[in-house]
């Protein structure tokens, strides 16, 4: 049976060239996002602006994960850089041709091309999000695999840093045209970096019963049958799918929240300040690993992480907020990272692609549910509740009044059913099975140059 032959400069190259592409990917969702609420004054059009991000994302991902599966995950990943390039150059020419007063009218059909074209070239960046992680299976020890997923989490609280920062100034400089200048330029400068870096090629097509290849097909059938034969790993993505479901309000409103507090340029640069959080809690990962249990420290973060949702809106400060989310920032590249490394440890290498997109279109599938009822119920119901409504009158004494308590008012209930939902499943017995299963469970054999070795039990299992 072959071992895996670790190739870390090559890893390294690769989290390189990432960073240039997140950091054009983030630019541009962080960008469009503040343009339309900027624009337009409507936080239903940035809550669907959210929804359309989502649904795109819960229906690409098994695609995307086959495509990772079947494919030199390297070529993937430069297919991902020049139809993001040719997206945006696409949306750079509906934006300079189009008169700027379409752009303040919700309803423009010029402004919603505009989204379309910006969203389609963010949403195919997620090929990458598939294939680093299997990457880290074929390029990494299986010892090291924690710390590496905290290399990856550090790479995306730099990303943060960086556009955070330069979104909120490019868009209050010259609205998106600067974003767009950018964004061409870097993904560019991704695509000739890229070619430099060596291959990683496909895995080797998982063999049936009779030793026979599969064909190389999205085979949602036997993705989902390998997620049932591990112990508690359905239980983990349904977890994992509610608190999405939850956080859809943390993509819906957060930017309106954000800015009925301060302005674009102090939101975009406190949100640099804040990535900051993402990139300390990733290097603590690499550099201390995620002990024994992932599972167990994933479902304790997300105690802390909805705590924290159920206390930042308590005033309207944004002293409050800013440290509310330093903590959230802290602490979400343990629990990305613990989910991928139990991932990459229960799951055979050949099917990690279509697991990790079957994973993130799943997760994905209700938060597009959440952002699009959650923007209309804040705007309609919540905010009039407590500007002038029935909550103002009942508990603004304490806990204040205005549109940006109605919309405190709808974080701190998503935090306390998120609360309960993560204590109820620390309790559960699929959350024990899995816990053991990770414990016992020996990791997936990868081959040199990051092909799968071909193991019977798993493979014939899975794919028959």
């Amino acid at each position: 049976m072959a071992v895996i032959r670790g190739d870390r400069g090559t890893f390294h190259q690769l989290l390189i060239n990432t960073l240039l592409v997140s950091v054009v990917n983030y630019t541009v969702w962080f960008a469009i996002t503040f343009y339309v609420y900027l624009e337009t004054r409507s936080v239903f059009a940035t809550g669907v602006v959210s929804g359309i991000f989502l649904v795109l994302t819960a229906v690409t991902g098994i695609w995307f994960g086959s495509l990772v599966d079947h494919h030199s995950k390297t070529t993937m990943m430069q297919v991902s850089a020049v139809a993001s390039f040719l997206l945006y150059a696409a949306a750079f020419g509906v934006y300079q041709t189009a008169p700027r007063e379409e752009f303040t009218d919700p309803a423009s059909v010029p402004l919603w091309a505009l989204i379309v074209l910006l969203m389609f070239g963010v949403i195919v960046g997620n090929i990458r999000t598939i294939a680093l992680p299997t990457m880290v299976t074929a390029l990494i020890e299986e010892g090291s695999r924690d710390k590496a997923n905290g290399l990856v989490g550090t790479t995306s609280g730099v990303s943060f840093l960086v556009t955070s920062v330069i979104s909120g100034i490019l868009v209050a400089l010259g609205g998106m045209f600067w974003v767009l200048v950018l964004a061409l330029a870097v993904l560019a400068a991704a695509v000739v970096h890229l070619s430099s870096v060596r291959a990683v090629p496909a895995a080797a097509p998982a063999a049936d019963a009779e030793g026979v290849p599969q064909r190389r097909t999205v085979d949602l059938r036997g993705t989902i049958r390998v997620v049932g034969e591990v112990p508690g790993l359905t239980a983990l993505i349904l977890f994992s799918t509610f608190n999405n479901f939850l956080g859809g309000v943390y993509m819906a409103l957060m930017d309106a929240y954000g800015l009925s507090l301060v302005d674009v340029q102090t939101w975009g640069l406190l949100w640099g300040a804040l990535s900051a959080g993402l990139i300390v809690g990733g290097l603590c990962v690499a550099r201390t690993g995620l002990g024994s249990n992932p599972v167990r420290l994933l479902l304790l973060v997300n105690v802390v992480l909805w705590t924290v949702t159920v206390l930042f809106p308590a005033r309207s400060s944004i002293v409050l907020l800013g440290a509310g989310m330093l903590v959230y920032m802290l602490l979400v590249p343990y629990a990305e990272a613990a989910e991928q490394t139990i991932l990459q440890k229960v799951v055979p290498y050949e099917r990690q692609g279509r697991v990790f997109g079957f994973a993130q279109s799943v997760e994905q599938a209700a938060s597009p549910l959440t952002a699009f009822l959650i923007a209309p119920i804040a705007q309609f119901v919540c905010i009039p509740l407590m500007t002038d409504g029935a909550g103002a009158r009942t508990i603004g004494g304490w806990f204040g009044t205005g549109a940006d308590r109605g919309l405190a008012l709808v974080f701190v209930v998503t935090g306390l059913v998120g609360l309960a939902a993560s204590l109820i499943a620390l309790r559960s017995g699929p959350y024990r099975r899995l816990s053991h299963h990770f414990m016992t469970v020996p990791a997936p054999v990868v081959g040199d140059g990051g092909e799968a070795a071909v193991v019977a039990r798993d493979t014939s299992q899975s794919e028959s």
